[in-house]
């Protein structure tokens, strides 16, 4: 028998990749999106996937939505990569940054608690809940220091987690993510505006590129690697929050040099 497999936010860099490497372990793949997602599948045809995959609408605010796809399919592993996910974005939306990045999650647990069949949640944490640091480097047992209301959300929804798989013995565990880039991340993150800046002025389409910091710090990787780190907690005897990173950081002038 195959596994079934629910991946929200499918059409994303994460979910795209998730995807391609879930069809090549031999599973049934059911990808949502929210609504005005619904014909933005370009990474999906990118990875030559989009007519392999299982296609439904999901609006993470709407509980009765989670209940019909949950009785639609018996899912064995859920992955919540859906999430509103620009910083910037949330202090302007910080309600609807909330409603999906931290009871979007809440909603999907409850909802696997009260199934009879036992499955798998993996929820995508972020870097980004580390915040202003408290030590360096980071690891499993730093203290969260969020400074945005999307690094608040996303704290809300790691502990929720937690609290479930400890309360309900539910097999749920959180990757806390940092970066991570591909080609088929969007445009307005700094390694596509690096990437998508430099091919214009080599075809003579822009005279010089401009961004901020130049020597600001981040951990890059490859999100290919790390959706399949995300599938290899979800096979682990017990289940385990981790961080997925390369460990070690380099600035956005040597990226962009």
């Amino acid at each position: 028998m195959k596994k079934k497999a629910l991946i929200t936010g499918v059409s994303g860099q994460d979910g795209s990749y998730l995807a391609k490497f879930l069809l090549s372990k031999n599973y049934i793949v059911i990808g949502t999106d929210r609504r005005s997602s619904r014909n933005d599948l370009w990474r999906l045809k990118f990875l030559d996937i989009s007519k392999k995959i299982i296609y439904e609408e999901l609006e993470l605010s709407e509980m009765n939505e989670i209940i019909r796809i949950f009785n639609k399919y018996d899912f064995d592993e859920v992955y919540n990569l859906a999430a509103q996910s620009f910083v910037a974005t949330s202090f302007n939306s910080p309600i609807d940054t909330s409603n999906i990045n931290a009871l979007g999650p809440l909603r999907i647990l409850d909802v696997i608690r009260n199934q009879k069949r036992k499955i798998k949640f993996y929820q995508a944490s972020s870097s980004e809940m580390f915040g202003k640091v408290l030590s360096t480097p980071q690891d499993e047992k730093t203290i969260f220091n969020p400074q945005s209301p999307y690094a608040i959300s996303k704290v809300f929804s790691h502990y929720i987690t937690k609290n479930y798989r400890e309360s309900y013995n539910i097999y749920a565990v959180s990757g806390i993510c940092f970066n991570h880039e591909s080609p088929l991340r969007g445009e307005e993150f700094i390694t596509r505006k690096i990437t998508n800046g430099i091919s214009k002025i080599s075809v003579g389409q822009l005279e010089c590129l401009e961004i901020g910091n130049i020597y600001a710090k981040r951990d890059w990787g490859f999100a290919g690697e790390y959706v399949e780190m995300m599938w290899k907690m979800m096979q682990q005897k017990k289940p385990q929050d981790f961080i997925i990173s390369t460990g070690k950081n380099y600035s956005v002038k040597y990226f962009v040099e």
